[in-house]
């Protein structure tokens, strides 16, 4: 099969019936052989019976339910293990991404040889406070620590080699930062392309502010996790060491200025004695708490499952 396209999606009744047909529209016009996943993240509205009745239209479009909602992270992980292209395009169903882009990210992905091309709103229509300002922030937040030269990370249009998705697990709010989980996996040809960026059609954004704090706080798990995931020992055990000696010097230091002058030298009445006692402390945790990571990342569980009520084509 030519191509997945991946749609995730919450209470987006009124655009689907318009997206899948100028889906279809383009791939049958470009002669792709494709399938088409929606995943209803727990949707409140009737887009569920939108989709059912998309597929006895359409029998490439497939759908899965999830049980309750669940994020978007989790909706494209589920996906992506169904997934049966050989390239693999996700986009938003709110039609702000146009399906007229899928050609050109197929061929950047066959042709020029890229694991992942992520799209690049330069022109958006969104609100400049709550969306373009917050999100020129956190791009370059982003491209500094990762160093990946893209501008708009969490663009939902992009497209990925199958061996790609298959490769890594999306989960939290990491959807975000899926260049940077393909990257610490060993795919480094990522690129970019303009894309159009529409203003919404129907019914409103489902994000709120709380995504800009939710997107720090994974940007800085997923930087950890990337580099220390398979050796946390190396992380937890450097600052250790560390805590350990400089508590360990302070004590050495107490011990032989007692000796040195026993009558005018108290040890415990000293800061040095509580910084030496809570340096050694930090110290023995962090270790252990290397040790513990270790044991874990021995043993963990390949991926997370998530409660699908439904499904339809898979």
């Amino acid at each position: 099969m030519d191509l997945s396209i991946i749609i995730p999606l919450k209470d987006e009744e009124e655009s689907l019936p318009e997206l899948s047909e100028w889906i279809s529209r383009v791939c049958d016009g470009h002669h792709f052989s494709y399938e088409i996943i929606m995943v209803d993240d727990g949707s409140a509205d009737g887009s569920w019976k939108v989709i059912e009745h998309l597929s006895k239209v359409n029998p490439q479009i497939k759908g899965i339910r999830f049980q309750r909602n669940y994020g978007k992270s989790a909706a494209l992980n589920e996906a992506f293990k169904a997934a049966k292209g050989d390239v693999v395009i996700t986009m938003d169903a709110d039609l702000q991404d146009s399906p007229d882009e899928i050609p050109e990210l197929r061929r950047m992905i066959v042709e020029d040889g890229y694991d992942l091309v992520s799209g690049w709103k330069k022109v958006r229509h969104d609100n400049k406070f709550t969306k373009n300002i917050p999100s020129r922030f956190f791009n370059n937040v982003t491209r500094k620590m990762s160093g990946i030269q893209l501008h708009d990370f969490n663009c939902g249009l992009k497209s990925y080699r199958r061996k790609l998705i298959k490769s890594i697990e999306v989960y939290g709010e990491m959807h975000r930062y899926i260049p940077v989980l393909a990257k610490w996996a060993g795919f480094r040809k990522i690129g970019e392309k303009v894309v159009e960026h529409r203003a919404r059609k129907y019914g409103v954004s489902k994000f709120g502010w709380e995504r800009f704090v939710n997107g720090f706080l994974d940007l800085l798990s997923i930087t950890f996790v990337g580099k220390f995931s398979k050796r946390p020992m190396h992380f937890f055990g450097l600052w250790g060491t560390l805590f350990f000696v400089i508590g360990l010097g302070i004590t050495l230091y107490l011990i032989i200025a007692k000796f040195a002058d026993p009558d005018n030298f108290s040890l415990t009445n000293r800061p040095g004695f509580f910084l030496a006692l809570t340096s050694l402390i930090i110290g023995m945790q962090l270790f252990l708490a290397g040790f513990i990571s270790e044991l874990i990342a021995r043993n963990a569980p390949g991926r997370n499952t998530y409660l699908i009520e439904d499904k339809i084509g898979l």
